[in-house]
């Protein structure tokens, strides 16, 4: 649930999960609300309603989980999120981001949509304005 904590969160966080036991128990609604945040779900037995996470969990297996021998929880977590935060988001390119890193994928987007903010602010305002 880090999700929850970025600083320039717009809208509400949005988890979205298969139907797992742990994500349908009582505690994790209870968890997900006291958080402000949405669940989502998709349907029984759809794999593709989540494929863009299957995708990413098959990337971690075979990237980290599957050539690692962890001696302890607390280990294997501060792999896996090294991984995430360092390689997987700043170095390795994603084919569905036309060979972007995530990182480099978001800023162009940021990029785009403060561009398109400015543009919108400075331009007319009016029909007047437009006709001189």
């Amino acid at each position: 649930m880090a999700a929850r904590n970025q600083p320039n969160r717009a809208a509400k966080t949005i988890f979205h999960s298969d139907r797992g036991s742990v994500y349908t128990s009582a505690d994790f609604g209870k968890l997900a609300k006291k958080l402000d945040i949405r669940q989502s779900m998709g349907r029984t037995g759809i794999c593709w309603d989540n494929a863009w996470a299957e995708s990413f969990n098959g990337t971690l297996k075979n990237e980290r989980r599957n050539r690692t021998q962890y001696p302890t929880t607390e280990k294997a977590i501060r792999d896996v999120t090294r991984y995430i935060e360092l390689r997987y988001n700043q170095q390795r390119l994603h084919s569905g981001l036309d060979y972007r890193t995530p990182n480099e994928a978001e800023q162009a987007w940021i990029t785009e949509n403060l561009r398109r903010v400015d543009n919108y602010s400075t331009g007319p305002r009016n029909v007047g304005q437009l006709t001189g």
